[in-house]
């Protein structure tokens, strides 16, 4: 069949991806859809004989590029399958081709990519939605442990507590740019983060789903963001669409790297809405623009994206007409759940639900 969908769970140590991938096996089979996994292949490669801590370049190369080019080849093998099968099918990744990048640096992942002949943005594209699930080192060291993988090789000792952060991180960091990168919180309620990943995984597949309100707040900035925060520049313009839907473009840029995106937005009931988003390209986009929003303004703003213990918050700054206007936005984190707040950051009151605050208001003109 056609229109196969390709997830890639990911995220730090501890983060919950084994539970996960049981339970979206679970729950989407018992939708009706047949999910094929790809295993994690440098846990394949450890267990069999593989030393990706090896001071032997030489060795290290190689071998990191045989984990890139498996990766691919079951990712093909298992995309080829699918396509041959009766029903809906989707293909969960335990870990993707861009978390490899995440262990060396720049310059040897750029030479392990053209020697297999491939790119950060081809394999960036490979996929339909990234889900990063936040390491249990960040904001719920309490369960953090190594216990439940031999091949991990942090401590769990302060210092494997910041080793196993910074790859956190450095994996996020990996996977920037990417039109459908979800960052899954740490929860006091375990349950709530696997909720946030079968609801994610849901939108993937435009299934309907309930409408649910992300804490919003009005702030100000009173410190220095976390160095390892990401900077983007987003521009957002809105398009003349249908009753009772909000279509729009996006531009985000992160330096020299840009990633269009269309999104539709539509009520199929009272608290139900369908979400579509598609990554498009340069010209598409452009070809798009005529056909803005006469009645709204195109939006700009700088947004910052970090975890803070354990949780993933935006903080946007607009400019133009806008300018002095900063929203911060909480991603996944549960009804009654006490909300974390950076010691950078002011709150002036809360918006959460105000419709004055949605950036589809703020256009107005």
């Amino acid at each position: 069949m056609d229109d196969i969908k390709k997830i890639v769970l990911t995220g730090g140590p501890c983060a919950g991806k084994t539970t996960a991938l049981v339970r979206v096996i679970e729950h989407f089979s018992s939708l009706g859809y047949k999910v094929f996994t790809i295993p994690e292949v440098p846990t394949l490669f450890t267990q069999a004989g593989m030393n990706y801590l090896t001071k032997n370049k030489g060795f290290f190369y190689e071998g990191e590029k045989a984990t890139l080019e498996v990766q691919l080849l079951l990712e093909d093998k298992f995309l080829r399958m699918a396509r041959e099968c009766q029903k809906p099918s989707i293909i969960v990744c335990d870990r993707g081709a861009l978390d490899i990048s995440a262990y060396m640096t720049p310059e040897m992942w750029e030479q392990i990519t053209r020697s297999v002949g491939t790119s950060t943005p081809e394999l960036r594209d490979r996929y339909d939605a990234v889900l990063h699930l936040v390491s249990a080192a960040d904001g719920a060291e309490e369960y953090y442990t190594t216990a439940n993988n031999a091949s991990r090789n942090e401590s769990n000792d302060d210092e494997g507590l910041r080793i196993a952060r910074m790859l956190d991180k450095k994996v996020i960091h990996a996977w920037t740019g990417h039109p459908h990168l979800r960052v899954i919180n740490n929860h006091d309620d375990f349950e709530a983060k696997m909720h946030r990943v079968l609801k994610e995984i849901s939108n993937v597949l435009s299934l309907p789903q309930p409408i649910e309100e992300e804490r919003k707040y009005e702030v100000e900035i009173i410190g220095a963001f976390p160095d390892d925060c990401i900077d983007s520049e987003i521009t957002q313009t809105y398009l003349k669409g249908y009753p009772d839907c909000e279509e729009r473009l996006r531009k985000r840029s992160w330096g020299k790297k840009v990633v269009y995106v269309h999104t539709t937005k539509k009520k199929t009931a009272e608290n139900e809405e369908l979400v579509t988003e598609r990554q498009i390209n340069q010209n598409l986009y452009e070809i798009m623009l005529p056909i803005a929003d006469p009645q709204r303004h195109t939006i700009h703003k700088q947004r910052k994206s970090f975890i803070w213990q354990g949780q993933y918050f935006e903080v946007d700054s607009y400019h133009d007409r806008l300018e002095g206007l900063v929203i911060l936005e909480t991603k996944g984190i549960a009804e009654g759940e006490p909300l974390k707040l950076p010691p950078f950051l002011r709150i002036i009151k809360e918006v959460t639900g105000n419709k004055d605050y949605y950036n589809y208001h703020l256009a107005l003109r």
